[in-house]
Protein backbone atom coordinates (compact mmCIF):
# COMPACT_ATOMS: atom_id res chain seq x y z
CA UNK A 1 0.00 0.00 0.00
CA UNK A 2 1.37 3.39 -0.58
CA UNK A 3 1.74 5.68 2.58
CA UNK A 4 0.49 9.27 1.11
CA UNK A 5 0.83 11.14 4.67
CA UNK A 6 3.19 13.71 5.44
CA UNK A 7 5.36 13.53 8.39
CA UNK A 8 6.51 16.32 10.34
CA UNK A 9 9.60 16.59 12.92
CA UNK A 10 11.18 19.97 14.49
CA UNK A 11 14.60 19.77 15.41
CA UNK A 12 15.88 20.03 18.79
CA UNK A 13 18.49 21.80 20.14
CA UNK A 14 20.38 18.68 20.67
CA UNK A 15 20.57 18.34 17.30
CA UNK A 16 21.44 21.59 16.02
CA UNK A 17 24.59 21.63 13.69
CA UNK A 18 23.96 17.99 12.78
CA UNK A 19 23.66 16.91 9.13
CA UNK A 20 20.31 16.93 7.66
CA UNK A 21 20.22 13.25 6.73
CA UNK A 22 21.50 12.11 10.43
CA UNK A 23 18.81 13.77 11.60
CA UNK A 24 16.04 13.02 9.82
CA UNK A 25 17.14 9.60 10.12
CA UNK A 26 16.76 9.68 13.96
CA UNK A 27 13.32 11.98 14.13
CA UNK A 28 11.47 9.77 11.78
CA UNK A 29 11.03 6.35 13.74
CA UNK A 30 10.58 3.47 11.58
CA UNK A 31 12.27 4.63 8.76
CA UNK A 32 16.13 3.58 7.66
CA UNK A 33 19.03 5.80 6.89
CA UNK A 34 18.98 4.81 3.95
CA UNK A 35 15.31 5.47 2.92
CA UNK A 36 15.52 8.75 4.23
CA UNK A 37 18.53 9.34 2.24
CA UNK A 38 16.37 8.65 -1.06
CA UNK A 39 13.48 10.69 0.11
CA UNK A 40 16.19 13.43 0.23
CA UNK A 41 17.70 12.92 -2.90
CA UNK A 42 14.28 12.65 -4.57
CA UNK A 43 13.28 16.11 -3.14
CA UNK A 44 10.58 14.01 -0.84
CA UNK A 45 12.25 16.10 2.26
CA UNK A 46 11.83 19.86 3.09
CA UNK A 47 13.30 21.82 6.05
CA UNK A 48 11.18 24.93 6.80
CA UNK A 49 9.40 24.37 3.17
CA UNK A 50 12.51 24.56 1.11
CA UNK A 51 14.46 21.81 -0.57
CA UNK A 52 17.91 21.42 1.18
CA UNK A 53 20.89 18.62 -0.04
CA UNK A 54 21.78 15.52 2.21
CA UNK A 55 24.59 17.59 3.66
CA UNK A 56 23.41 20.39 4.84
CA UNK A 57 22.83 21.17 8.41
CA UNK A 58 19.86 21.99 10.45
CA UNK A 59 19.34 24.61 13.50
CA UNK A 60 17.32 23.98 16.65
CA UNK A 61 13.68 24.38 15.67
CA UNK A 62 13.72 23.76 12.27
CA UNK A 63 10.82 22.09 10.87
CA UNK A 64 11.20 18.97 8.74
CA UNK A 65 9.17 17.30 6.75
CA UNK A 66 8.97 14.31 5.29
CA UNK A 67 6.89 12.93 1.94
CA UNK A 68 6.47 9.27 2.68
CA UNK A 69 4.19 8.95 -0.47
CA UNK A 70 7.29 9.74 -2.54
CA UNK A 71 9.04 6.87 -1.16
CA UNK A 72 7.01 4.40 -0.71
CA UNK A 73 7.74 0.84 -1.17
CA UNK A 74 11.30 2.29 -2.06
CA UNK A 75 12.83 -1.81 -2.59
CA UNK A 76 10.30 -2.36 -5.30
CA UNK A 77 11.68 -3.22 -8.68
CA UNK A 78 11.35 -1.41 -11.63
CA UNK A 79 9.10 -2.80 -14.31
CA UNK A 80 10.12 -4.86 -17.22
CA UNK A 81 9.68 -3.23 -20.79
CA UNK A 82 10.51 -6.25 -23.56
CA UNK A 83 9.47 -3.55 -26.11
CA UNK A 84 12.04 -0.75 -25.15
CA UNK A 85 14.87 -0.24 -27.38
CA UNK A 86 18.25 -1.15 -26.37
CA UNK A 87 21.71 -0.94 -28.01
CA UNK A 88 24.39 -3.69 -26.32
CA UNK A 89 27.66 -2.70 -27.53
CA UNK A 90 29.49 -5.97 -25.90
CA UNK A 91 28.02 -8.64 -24.20
CA UNK A 92 29.54 -11.44 -22.60
CA UNK A 93 28.67 -14.26 -19.96
CA UNK A 94 29.68 -12.11 -16.94
CA UNK A 95 28.64 -8.26 -17.92
CA UNK A 96 27.03 -5.84 -20.64
CA UNK A 97 28.20 -2.45 -22.36
CA UNK A 98 25.11 -0.59 -22.92
CA UNK A 99 24.36 2.95 -25.45
CA UNK A 100 22.07 4.67 -23.37
CA UNK A 101 20.66 7.22 -25.46
CA UNK A 102 20.50 10.95 -24.21
CA UNK A 103 17.18 12.21 -22.80
CA UNK A 104 16.81 8.53 -20.73
CA UNK A 105 17.33 8.09 -17.14
CA UNK A 106 19.80 5.74 -15.71
CA UNK A 107 17.21 4.03 -13.32
CA UNK A 108 13.78 5.06 -11.90
CA UNK A 109 13.35 7.36 -9.10
CA UNK A 110 10.63 6.14 -8.14
CA UNK A 111 8.22 2.73 -8.07
CA UNK A 112 6.20 2.60 -11.02
CA UNK A 113 8.49 4.88 -13.25
CA UNK A 114 9.08 4.04 -16.32
CA UNK A 115 11.37 4.47 -19.56
CA UNK A 116 14.73 4.63 -17.62
CA UNK A 117 17.69 2.08 -19.43
CA UNK A 118 17.25 0.34 -16.00
CA UNK A 119 13.42 -0.58 -17.39
CA UNK A 120 14.77 -1.53 -20.71
CA UNK A 121 17.88 -3.72 -19.55
CA UNK A 122 15.04 -6.09 -17.45
CA UNK A 123 13.14 -6.43 -20.14
CA UNK A 124 15.87 -7.84 -22.04
CA UNK A 125 18.04 -9.64 -19.62
CA UNK A 126 14.94 -10.80 -17.03
CA UNK A 127 17.98 -12.14 -15.18
CA UNK A 128 19.49 -9.14 -13.97
CA UNK A 129 16.99 -8.77 -11.34
CA UNK A 130 18.43 -9.02 -8.14
CA UNK A 131 22.50 -8.26 -9.48
CA UNK A 132 23.43 -4.91 -8.52
CA UNK A 133 23.25 -2.09 -5.70
CA UNK A 134 19.42 -2.37 -5.69
CA UNK A 135 16.42 -3.32 -7.35
CA UNK A 136 15.93 -0.13 -9.26
CA UNK A 137 19.01 -0.51 -10.18
CA UNK A 138 19.63 -3.91 -11.99
CA UNK A 139 23.45 -4.73 -12.64
CA UNK A 140 24.49 -1.59 -13.54
CA UNK A 141 27.97 -0.64 -12.12
CA UNK A 142 27.66 3.20 -12.90
CA UNK A 143 25.17 6.02 -13.88
CA UNK A 144 25.34 8.63 -16.35
CA UNK A 145 23.53 11.99 -16.20
CA UNK A 146 19.96 11.58 -17.97
CA UNK A 147 21.41 14.06 -20.96
CA UNK A 148 24.58 12.56 -20.96
CA UNK A 149 24.54 9.63 -23.88
CA UNK A 150 26.83 6.64 -24.24
CA UNK A 151 28.41 3.79 -22.53
CA UNK A 152 27.21 1.83 -19.71
CA UNK A 153 28.65 -0.97 -18.05
CA UNK A 154 26.07 -3.58 -16.66
CA UNK A 155 26.80 -6.67 -14.47
CA UNK A 156 25.08 -10.20 -15.24
CA UNK A 157 26.21 -11.48 -12.11
CA UNK A 158 26.89 -10.57 -8.65
CA UNK A 159 30.32 -11.62 -8.03
CA UNK A 160 30.80 -9.53 -11.93
CA UNK A 161 29.79 -6.90 -10.32
CA UNK A 162 31.27 -6.98 -6.96
CA UNK A 163 34.73 -6.83 -9.28
CA UNK A 164 33.67 -4.29 -11.58
CA UNK A 165 32.58 -2.02 -8.69
CA UNK A 166 35.89 -2.38 -6.93
CA UNK A 167 37.59 -2.16 -10.20
CA UNK A 168 35.68 1.13 -10.81
CA UNK A 169 36.53 2.43 -6.86
CA UNK A 170 40.33 1.46 -7.80
CA UNK A 171 40.85 3.67 -10.59
CA UNK A 172 40.95 0.56 -13.20
CA UNK A 173 38.38 1.43 -15.37
CA UNK A 174 39.37 4.13 -17.90
CA UNK A 175 36.06 6.17 -19.30
CA UNK A 176 36.43 8.41 -22.10
CA UNK A 177 34.17 11.45 -22.82
CA UNK A 178 33.48 13.83 -25.88
CA UNK A 179 31.99 17.35 -25.35
CA UNK A 180 31.83 20.61 -27.18
CA UNK A 181 32.55 23.80 -25.93
CA UNK A 182 33.47 27.40 -26.69
CA UNK A 183 36.95 27.13 -28.24
CA UNK A 184 37.79 30.46 -27.63
CA UNK A 185 40.40 30.37 -24.59
CA UNK A 186 40.85 26.97 -23.89
CA UNK A 187 44.26 26.00 -24.25
CA UNK A 188 44.53 22.49 -26.45
CA UNK A 189 45.03 20.23 -23.39
CA UNK A 190 44.97 20.61 -19.61
CA UNK A 191 43.91 19.25 -16.67
CA UNK A 192 41.19 20.29 -14.11
CA UNK A 193 41.75 19.47 -10.61
CA UNK A 194 38.96 21.46 -8.40
CA UNK A 195 37.74 19.60 -5.47
CA UNK A 196 34.29 19.18 -6.04
CA UNK A 197 31.24 19.03 -3.27
CA UNK A 198 27.27 19.31 -3.19
CA UNK A 199 26.37 23.01 -3.97
CA UNK A 200 25.84 24.72 -1.19
CA UNK A 201 22.54 26.67 -2.34
CA UNK A 202 21.26 24.26 -4.96
CA UNK A 203 21.11 20.67 -4.57
CA UNK A 204 20.64 20.11 -8.67
CA UNK A 205 24.02 20.99 -8.97
CA UNK A 206 27.66 20.64 -7.56
CA UNK A 207 30.27 22.76 -6.97
CA UNK A 208 33.66 23.25 -7.89
CA UNK A 209 35.94 24.81 -5.30
CA UNK A 210 38.54 27.33 -7.41
CA UNK A 211 39.38 28.99 -4.09
CA UNK A 212 41.21 27.77 -1.25
CA UNK A 213 38.92 29.55 0.90
CA UNK A 214 36.35 26.82 -0.18
CA UNK A 215 38.20 24.00 0.44
CA UNK A 216 38.35 24.74 3.97
CA UNK A 217 34.85 25.31 4.04
CA UNK A 218 33.68 22.57 2.27
CA UNK A 219 35.97 19.67 2.99
CA UNK A 220 35.34 18.84 -0.43
CA UNK A 221 35.85 15.30 -2.68
CA UNK A 222 39.38 15.44 -5.02
CA UNK A 223 38.61 15.41 -8.95
CA UNK A 224 41.00 15.46 -11.50
CA UNK A 225 39.79 15.56 -15.33
CA UNK A 226 42.21 15.90 -18.17
CA UNK A 227 41.19 17.57 -21.60
CA UNK A 228 42.64 17.57 -25.48
CA UNK A 229 41.05 19.68 -28.23
CA UNK A 230 40.64 17.28 -30.68
CA UNK A 231 38.58 19.27 -33.47
CA UNK A 232 36.98 22.57 -33.80
CA UNK A 233 34.10 24.76 -35.85
CA UNK A 234 33.89 28.12 -35.59
CA UNK A 235 33.33 28.94 -31.88
CA UNK A 236 33.05 25.45 -30.62
CA UNK A 237 35.53 22.95 -29.73
CA UNK A 238 35.77 19.15 -29.71
CA UNK A 239 37.24 18.27 -26.67
CA UNK A 240 38.08 14.58 -25.25
CA UNK A 241 38.30 14.16 -21.17
CA UNK A 242 39.81 11.36 -19.71
CA UNK A 243 38.45 10.55 -16.19
CA UNK A 244 38.69 7.20 -13.93
CA UNK A 245 36.46 7.55 -11.15
CA UNK A 246 34.23 10.85 -11.90
CA UNK A 247 32.08 12.48 -9.31
CA UNK A 248 28.36 13.21 -10.34
CA UNK A 249 28.57 16.57 -12.62
CA UNK A 250 32.36 16.42 -12.53
CA UNK A 251 32.96 17.08 -16.17
CA UNK A 252 30.61 19.78 -15.67
CA UNK A 253 30.95 21.33 -13.39
CA UNK A 254 34.96 21.54 -14.37
CA UNK A 255 34.32 22.76 -17.44
CA UNK A 256 32.09 25.80 -16.17
CA UNK A 257 34.68 26.53 -13.44
CA UNK A 258 37.17 27.60 -16.02
CA UNK A 259 34.27 29.32 -17.97
CA UNK A 260 33.66 26.78 -20.73
CA UNK A 261 30.84 25.30 -19.80
CA UNK A 262 29.38 22.62 -22.05
CA UNK A 263 27.03 23.93 -24.97
CA UNK A 264 23.47 23.02 -24.23
CA UNK A 265 24.25 22.67 -20.34
CA UNK A 266 21.81 25.74 -18.95
CA UNK A 267 22.52 24.34 -15.44
CA UNK A 268 26.15 25.66 -15.57
CA UNK A 269 25.82 28.63 -17.55
CA UNK A 270 26.73 26.83 -21.07
CA UNK A 271 25.25 28.43 -24.07
CA UNK A 272 21.84 27.24 -25.29
CA UNK A 273 21.59 25.98 -28.95
CA UNK A 274 18.28 25.95 -30.57
CA UNK A 275 16.80 22.49 -31.22
CA UNK A 276 19.68 20.63 -29.30
CA UNK A 277 17.74 19.75 -26.18
CA UNK A 278 20.52 18.56 -24.34
CA UNK A 279 24.02 19.06 -23.09
CA UNK A 280 27.11 18.22 -25.29
CA UNK A 281 28.69 15.23 -23.46
CA UNK A 282 28.87 12.04 -24.70
CA UNK A 283 30.36 8.44 -22.95
CA UNK A 284 32.80 7.90 -26.14
CA UNK A 285 35.10 4.72 -24.83
CA UNK A 286 35.12 2.77 -21.83
CA UNK A 287 37.87 0.41 -21.24
CA UNK A 288 39.58 -2.45 -18.59
CA UNK A 289 42.92 -3.70 -18.48
CA UNK A 290 41.44 -7.22 -16.99
CA UNK A 291 41.42 -9.07 -13.78
CA UNK A 292 40.88 -12.68 -12.88
CA UNK A 293 37.57 -12.31 -12.54
CA UNK A 294 36.65 -10.22 -15.22
CA UNK A 295 37.98 -10.22 -19.31
CA UNK A 296 39.63 -6.36 -20.77
CA UNK A 297 37.31 -5.08 -22.90
CA UNK A 298 37.99 -1.73 -25.01
CA UNK A 299 34.42 -0.87 -26.40
CA UNK A 300 33.66 2.51 -28.29
CA UNK A 301 30.48 4.34 -28.95
CA UNK A 302 30.41 6.90 -31.85
CA UNK A 303 29.18 10.12 -31.43
CA UNK A 304 25.47 11.27 -31.79
CA UNK A 305 24.62 12.89 -35.18
CA UNK A 306 23.17 16.58 -32.66
CA UNK A 307 26.61 17.01 -31.57
CA UNK A 308 28.01 16.03 -34.92
CA UNK A 309 26.24 19.06 -36.28
CA UNK A 310 27.89 21.36 -34.14
CA UNK A 311 31.43 20.44 -34.85
CA UNK A 312 31.31 18.94 -38.52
Amino acid sequence: MTISSTREFTVPETLAGVRLDKVAAQLAEGLSRARVKRAIDEGAVRVNGRKRPKGAVVDAGDVIAIDLGEVANPDAPCEATPTAQLVVRLETPKLLIVDKPAKQPTAPLRPGETGTLANALLGHYPELLGVGYGPREPGIVHRLDTDTSGLLIVAREQASFDALKDALKDDRIEKTYLLVCKRQGLADTGSIEFPITNHPKDQRRVYACVHPRDVMRYSPRPASTSYEVIGHKGEYALVRVKVARALRHQIRAHFAAIDHALVGDWLYGGPVVEGLGRHALHAAQISFVGSPEIEAFDVQSPLPAELKLLIA
